[in-house]
């Protein structure tokens, strides 16, 4: 049985990738920090439908902590097949009063836990000489935004990065890509104010909003076998929002 692990399994696109997985025959380890219980009962419901999963928990910020997860979870069942980086928090405020602390915290768990996992799981994937790994990136790391620069700096830096390790990485089996969500209806876009997300859904030329299962499966495509000669890309998930 394949293994994926999926950070930040808990919100609305980590819950629709995890169940995903595993009605694709995988063992999903539901990745969280805060959110022990979403955590939990993501696993419970698929556990209900006869599939595999277990919950793991880990500071991403934290490189001890990612290590010992990524070891656990290698001691545990033997491999890592599939990595997904979907764990981010978002602190959103103009440049100018932005706090020092919401650029480094949005920094720290969006880029650098990306990168701590993404050191530690590709040793795992060396070893095999296969892994795939698709980093969740956002329309806002090619477009910008206002009030989110430390977000927009992340996602941007997360396409880089995806990049970078793409290039390192693909002579040993591995591929590395990331896909752009624009507009979901779920996690932070679901809180939004109604006329917020009515000048959002202006710019879509779809006219509507993705779901978080749509994001899903651009994830599970590059996860797959049909993906095995694409690397390095950024696959846009967004109805044309960013064209």
């Amino acid at each position: 049985m394949k293994v994926v692990l999926v950070t930040g399994g808990a919100g609305g696109i980590g819950r629709a990738t995890c169940q995903l997985f595993a009605e694709r025959g995988f063992m999903v380890l539901v990745h969280y920090n805060a959110s022990q219980d979403e955590a939990l009962a993501i696993t419970a419901n698929i556990k209900s439908q006869g599939f595999g999963a277990e919950v793991c928990r880990a500071n991403l910020a934290d490189e001890a902590e990612v290590n010992a997860m990524v070891a656990g979870i290698v001691a545990t069942y033997g491999r890592i097949d599939v990595v997904v980086n979907n764990a981010g928090i978002a602190r959103d405020s103009l440049v100018l009063t932005m706090k020092l602390s919401d650029w480094q915290d949005v920094l720290e768990v969006n880029l650098t836990g990306a990168f701590l996992v993404c050191r530690a799981v590709a040793k795992v994937m060396l070893r095999q000489r296969f892994g795939k790994i698709i980093n969740v990136s956002s329309v806002v790391g090619l477009t910008g935004n206002v009030g989110q620069a430390n977000y927009a700096a992340a996602k941007a830096g997360l396409i880089g990065f995806t990049k970078s390790l793409a290039k390192e990485l693909a002579r040993r089996g591995i591929t590395c890509n990331a896909v752009a969500p624009g507009f979901i209806d779920a996690g932070m876009a679901a809180v939004l104010p109604a006329e917020v997300k009515k000048a959002l859904l202006a710019t879509i030329p779809q006219g509507r909003p993705g779901t978080p299962a749509e994001v899903a499966c651009a994830i599970a495509f590059l996860a797959s076998a049909e993906a095995d000669y694409i690397t390095g890309q950024v696959l846009r998930v967004d109805g044309g929002m960013s064209m």
